[in-house]
């Protein structure tokens, strides 16, 4: 164990929400800290922030009044850099510009002595860069908190292209002797989490710009059917639309506009607007005493389910439908007349066809067929989402409505869009997940439990895929890279390799 013993100082510049959340954490765990803020008097003011949050984490029987008490006197907040003298950390959460945290760290260079580790908190900019100036860039790392830092356990420790390897094993464990979780990302754009998690929010605006679904809808069959704790407009309302598209267009330039990033223009305008989501008073939704709720999402009215269905073949990752059918009463006959390796399907008693989302259009398919989206768990899914070919007539959509209201889903109906919503989204979360792995930006073990811990995914991607199966993946993204032949969904030489060793393994 290397982590910095907790009689050493920690200083935080920077004293915005982000600043003070790190020096809590720090607080808490015994070290004396230090507050510091180009803004005169704003330390001071977050200091007595801070003290009055452990008033109320002491009134909730969270923190012992003693430790509360010991806290404070560990706590200083101070107006020049010299004060940070004997510090052997300090953190900068400042502004996310390179320009102005590069100045600092060279300022806090000419203060601090040889062995004091500098700390950026940065989310989108280099580590790397960050440290440049430095003359000694190798006692740079990124300590990568998210929001509130005080609740959410993860840290990304980031080793940029010059950082000691030493420097980032003590930030390391330094940040797992405060209580929190660790990964190690290299210095890649977004890192670990804001890499990975940007299909999440693409993708949800890009079938929003396709008018398949509007936004409160979207965001349903993303929590009630994928398993995420909150939709991407609601999160990126919470987050802020200006920070979230800030974050997504600085990793789309970092990677030198690849389509895979593009920002939306949707999202933009939203910015452009000044519906800056919850800060503002609005953002995809409305918010604030006296607004009136927004529109719920799209759910079908009721309707009679069919008395029988036949089901042919594999369902893959819906193998329980069948299961969960027979238990709501309707007749299941069984059928094996499905190609071998191809999906099968479920069909109602006029024939028409329900299949498993698999990255095409339902009107590629001939006759009468009905996309259902993928579920988390099709058992515990509360709500699934139909997308019908224009082949469907309005009583057989009515009956598929009708089944799944049987099995006790909402359903909602959305438009005929390549890979629905849940299916392209978490087939994107997956890919970028393993190239991530490939590229050595993380281990799969740290990579599913970023994304769990830091944004709440229900399931780790890389666990995700593996009970998918590769080869689902694999031709969900060719056929979305079929249906949108721009690069965006072009599958990763990593999800190719890994789908065709399983299968040589298979064989």
């Amino acid at each position: 164990m290397t982590a910095i013993e907790t009689g050493r100082t920690v200083a935080v510049v920077g004293t915005g929400t982000m600043g003070q959340g790190i020096a809590q954490v720090a607080l808490v765990a015994g070290h004396p800290v230090r507050l510091h803020d180009a803004v005169p008097g704003r330390a001071e003011q977050a200091a007595a922030g801070l003290l009055a949050r452990l008033d109320r984490l002491v009134d909730k029987g969270r923190l012992a009044p003693a430790e509360r008490d010991a806290a404070r006197g560990r706590l200083r907040p101070v107006t020049r850099l010299a004060e940070l003298a004997d510090a052997a950390l300090v953190v900068e959460a400042v502004m996310e510009d390179l320009t102005v945290k590069r100045a600092l760290f060279a300022a806090l260079e000419d203060t601090v002595g040889d062995d004091c580790v500098l700390a950026t908190n940065t989310s989108s900019l280099s580590v790397t860069a960050v440290a440049g100036g430095l003359r000694r860039p190798g006692r740079c790392v990124g300590l990568h908190f998210f929001n509130p830092a005080p609740l959410l356990p993860l840290v990304e420790v980031v080793g940029g292209f010059a950082s000691d390897p030493e420097v980032v094993r003590d930030a390391y464990d330094t940040v797992l002797a405060w209580g929190k979780t660790p990964v190690r990302s290299e210095d890649t754009p977004g890192f670990i989490v804001n890499r990975i998690a940007r299909p999440f929010y693409a993708e949800a605006l890009r079938v929003y710009e396709e008018g398949a679904a509007d936004a409160a809808t979207i965001d349903a069959v993303l929590r009630e059917s994928g398993g995420f704790r909150m939709g991407p407009f609601a999160l990126t309302d919470l987050i802020g639309q200006d920070v979230n598209e800030a974050v997504t267009r600085s990793v789309w330039e970092a990677f030198s506009y690849d389509q895979k990033f593009t920002p939306s223009l949707a999202q933009r305008r939203l910015v452009e607007s000044g519906r800056l989501g919850r800060k503002s008073g609005r953002g995809w939704f409305p918010y604030g005493e006296g607004v009136a709720a927004p529109a719920g999402p799209h759910t079908a009215a009721p309707e009679a389910a069919p008395a029988s269905v036949s089901v042919h073949g594999d369902l893959l990752a819906a193998a329980v439908l069948p299961e969960l059918i027979a238990e709501a009463g309707i007749d299941v006959l069984r059928k094996d007349d499905a190609e071998p390796g191809r999906p099968g399907w479920i069909e109602l008693p006029d024939g028409t066809r329900l299949l498993l989302s698999d990255g095409s259009a339902a009107d590629r398919a001939r006759g009468p067929v009905i996309h259902f989206d993928l579920a988390l768990d099709y058992r515990s899914a509360t709500r699934i989402a139909l997308a019908p070919s224009s082949r469907v007539s309005d009583a057989s959509l009515a009956r598929a409505v009708g089944l799944f209201q049987a099995l006790g889903k909402d359903v909602s109906v959305v438009a005929d869009v390549p890979g629905m919503i849940v299916s392209r989204t978490v087939a994107m979360l997956v890919d970028f997940a393993l190239d991530a792995r490939a590229r050595g930006v993380a281990t799969g073990e740290a990579i599913d439990t970023a994304m769990r811990l830091g944004v709440n995914y229900p399931r780790g991607p890389i666990e995700w895929g593996a009970e998918l199966g590769a080869r689902w993946v694999l031709t969900a993204l060719e056929r979305l890279h079929a249906e949108y032949p721009t690069g965006r969904y072009a599958p990763s030489q990593a999800l190719r390799r890994l789908a065709a060793a399983l299968e040589d393994d298979a064989s």
